[in-house]
């Protein structure tokens, strides 16, 4: 059995991974908010159940158990955030911290009904792609925003590093998965963006915001 403090710091690993391509312990100890003495006491147990394969002061890597372990947690998060938006009438940005309770769950008949429920989605709310039962994960190739140029027309496809905070900001900025982008100007010095959508003809959005709007170019 793993437990769920364990869970979570395999859900972080993988995170970090496919952000990243590799984590560290420092990396891991800023995600999860946690003392690096603790996390490096964590690894070692993780070492010892073979779900990760940890040296000190080398990347962190997660053994295909431990790949598979995680891209579970991480199935059980996301298919739980599309129910409560889907059938819950949820919004996007308050799905989180329930996910977040929900995914320790040990039942996979649980899910696997909240799946057929649901459809079968590919991704969840915020544009993530869904492991399948066997934690297989399809990452599509999308770019950042703020990777695009002046003048190219692009859709939203996803969110990364979705806070509730962040997705609020998108709330009040009415921008939403799917919405069509205009790239009107592009400051050379710190990279905020001038977009045009919807009915929003002259919005800026700073570096910060447009580097976690992964889009799809037209």
């Amino acid at each position: 059995m793993i437990s769920n403090t364990e869970e979570n710091y395999l859900k972080g690993l993988f995170m970090l991974s496919v952000t990243k391509g590799e984590a560290n312990v420092n990396e891991l100890s800023k995600l999860l908010d946690i003392k690096m003495p603790t996390v490096n006491s964590m690894m070692k147990k993780l070492a010892e159940k073979k779900l990760v394969i940890y040296q000190s002061y080398k990347p962190i890597k997660l053994t295909e158990e431990g790949k598979k372990a995680a891209a579970l947690i991480v199935r059980k998060h996301r298919l739980t955030e599309m129910f409560l938006v889907e059938k819950m009438g949820f919004g996007w940005d308050e799905v989180h911290e329930i996910a977040e309770q929900v995914e320790h769950i040990q039942s996979p008949l649980f899910f696997k009904k909240m799946d057929e429920i649901l459809g079968h989605p590919k991704i969840d709310p915020h544009g993530s792609p869904i492991p399948d039962k066997d934690g297989n994960i399809d990452n599509p190739n999308y770019h950042q925003l703020n990777e695009c140029e002046v003048g190219q027309s692009v859709i939203l496809k996803a969110v990364r590093l979705s806070s509730d905070t962040f997705l609020k900001f998108l709330n009040a900025h009415q921008m939403s998965l799917g919405t069509i982008i205009t790239i009107t100007a592009k400051e050379e010095f710190d990279g905020n963006m001038t977009l045009s959508y919807g009915d929003q003809k002259s919005q800026v959005f700073s570096y910060k915001a447009c580097e976690r709007l992964l889009v799809e170019k037209q």
